[in-house]
């Protein structure tokens, strides 16, 4: 069982701090929601995880092996906010580069997969590149898989079907997952922390989420 640890993590912008003293832990089999208002730092942070934004400090491990830069060797997988597979490659030649061989016959079965397989990113809507780009981070080779904003811009159906495939791949991997949509996020979540004035708080219960008033400010 491998736990990724996130600690003392600090970021500033032009002088302005962003994340002070963030720490934060996810293990195999977990999900972890990280909740927090508009700018407090999520999508920095979860870049900070995955190695492509460079903090003041931070410390990031799996079983205390320091980890530099999170997608190296596929320990973590990253589904940022916009679209990253590759424009005028086939989906049948990228999918095997990132899922995990021993679940690639489970994902090959997706609807999503069997039914576009022969195009290219470029010829999917938006939002069925979406849903296969989320599909291809949960399904890769990675042990820990962040998600930011999965549930934006796709349907009520697609967000349900989503969560189920989450709850499913959370049995092996550690995922942290943040979005907007903070209902969805606590519908998977067996942990929540919220990041509140360039720091984590560790949620016990919902109504803490009032009192640090981030409930409050959704409308």
């Amino acid at each position: 069982m491998l736990t990724l640890k996130i600690d003392s993590v600090q970021l500033a912008f032009d002088n302005r701090e962003i994340l002070q003293d963030v720490s934060l832990h996810c293990t195999q089999g977990e999900v972890i929601g990280l909740l927090g208002r508009n700018g407090s730092g999520k999508s920095s942070l979860l870049k900070i995880i995955f190695g492509t934004l460079k903090p003041s400090y931070k410390y990031v491990s799996i079983n205390d092996e320091f980890i530099h830069k999170g997608y190296y060797k596929n320990r973590i997988a990253y589904l940022p906010q916009h679209n990253y597979l590759p424009r005028g490659i086939r989906i049948n030649k990228l999918a095997p580069m990132l899922i995990d061989h021993q679940c690639f016959n489970e994902f090959s079965d997706l609807p999503i997969y069997k039914n576009h397989q022969h195009k290219k990113p470029e010829q999917l809507s938006g939002g069925e590149l979406r849903q296969l780009e989320m599909l291809m981070i949960l399904y890769s080779k990675a042990d820990f898989i962040l998600l930011d904003e999965p549930f934006t811009h796709v349907t009520p159906i697609q967000a349900d079907y989503f969560k189920e495939i989450i709850k499913i791949v959370s049995k092996t991997k550690g995922i942290i997952v943040t979005d907007h949509q903070y209902y969805n996020v606590l519908d998977i979540s067996d942990k929540i922390v919220l990041l509140n004035e360039g720091c984590t708080k560790h949620i016990n219960h919902v109504d803490e989420l009032v009192t640090y008033h981030y409930l409050s400010g959704i409308k």
